[in-house]
């Protein structure tokens, strides 16, 4: 190609979430794949199953760096036995969560089968048999026992996952040895720096194949999230999964929460945020004013009630109200 015509951005420009074409180059990178999701043939990375498990992991759940980077392989979720458009629960440990506060999330089923793939072959093969030991800096040594999915035994005391901090994840060793946390590098020890992970391959990524592509660093995979959740809430995706659960006589709780709440108070839980009005600050930051006026030509359409021509009136009517405050 030549990069000499294409699309630089310009100076002023802020990209702080990523658009879905952006999002699919941003995951085919961390697999060391082209755009087009054959081989990159000029990339020699490793643990590409690894950083694709996790980079999946924090688009589809919105967990902070810290949140995702101290996770253990016992707070995985089980995958559900067959696929479901509806996300799956999953519980954010309170030890690692900004203000120590349990909170529920969710994933979707591609993410937590890639992140079960993961476990089970190329983690396994990694950690198995490894003599790592967490350095005399870190503190004592935490070695782990009889563990399950609520805690396990360290050092020979029964502890709660839920209980543990980010310093003492990090010094803990597993049973068959390596580190407890659910990335691992070469050696067995645990993989922590995903900050620089992310920016080697955004800049992978403009030097090959897209010029403007951003900056991505572990929050900008949150506010990804944000936007497109809010979009599928907004747009009714999740309540029509919802109609679905009820129908197949599934999660009813979860049904009954994605069809009667609020977006905006979904958002807020999935995100933890203390009250709505900080995930109301939040999106203020970013571009949800094309979410409202794409769902609601779509909803117009779909239904029936306008054509495409009206639908577009009406919308920019609507959101002329709003930009003077009252009746246009």
């Amino acid at each position: 190609m030549n990069l000499a015509i294409r699309r630089t951005p310009k100076p002023h420009v802020t990209i702080k979430y990523l658009e879905a074409d952006f999002v699919e180059l941003f995951r085919n990178g961390l697999r060391g794949l082209a755009p087009d999701g054959s081989a990159d043939s000029g990339f020699a990375g490793r643990e590409m199953a690894r950083n694709a498990a996790i980079g999946d992991l924090a688009l589809s759940t919105g967990l902070r760096l810290q949140e995702f980077t101290f996770l253990l392989p016992w707070e995985i979720p089980a995958l559900p036995p067959s696929p479901t458009t509806v996300p799956i629960p999953f519980v954010v440990p309170a030890g690692i969560t900004k203000g120590r506060k349990l909170r529920t999330t969710w994933i979707s089923y591609a993410a937590l089968a890639g992140l079960h793939d993961y476990l089970q072959l190329d983690r396994a093969a990694t950690a198995a048999g490894c003599s790592w030991r967490p350095p005399s800096r870190w503190g004592e040594p935490l070695a782990v026992t009889d563990p399950d999915v609520r805690g396990g035994r360290i050092n020979g005391v029964r502890r709660s996952w839920d209980s543990l901090t980010p310093a003492e994840r990090r010094r803990l060793i597993a049973p068959d040895g390596g580190s407890c946390l659910l990335a691992v590098k070469n050696g067995g020890g645990p993989f922590t720096a995903w900050g620089t992970l992310f920016e080697r391959t955004s800049d992978r990524i403009r030097a090959r194949f897209e010029p403007r592509f951003p900056q991505v660093n572990p929050h900008r995979l949150r506010h990804t999230f944000s936007m497109r959740t809010l979009e599928y809430l907004v747009t009714g995706h999740y309540r029509q999964a919802a109609r679905l659960v009820v129908d197949t006589d599934a999660d009813a709780a979860l049904a009954f929460y994605l069809s009667k709440a609020d977006p905006l108070l979904i958002l807020r839980d999935l995100l933890g945020h203390c009250t709505v009005l900080t995930t109301e600050k939040y999106l203020r930051r970013l571009d949800t004013t094309r979410i409202y006026r794409q769902a609601y030509e779509g909803a117009g359409a779909a239904a029936g009630l306008t054509d495409d021509a009206d639908a577009e009136r009406e919308a920019t009517a609507e959101f002329s109200r709003d930009a003077h405050g009252g009746e246009a």
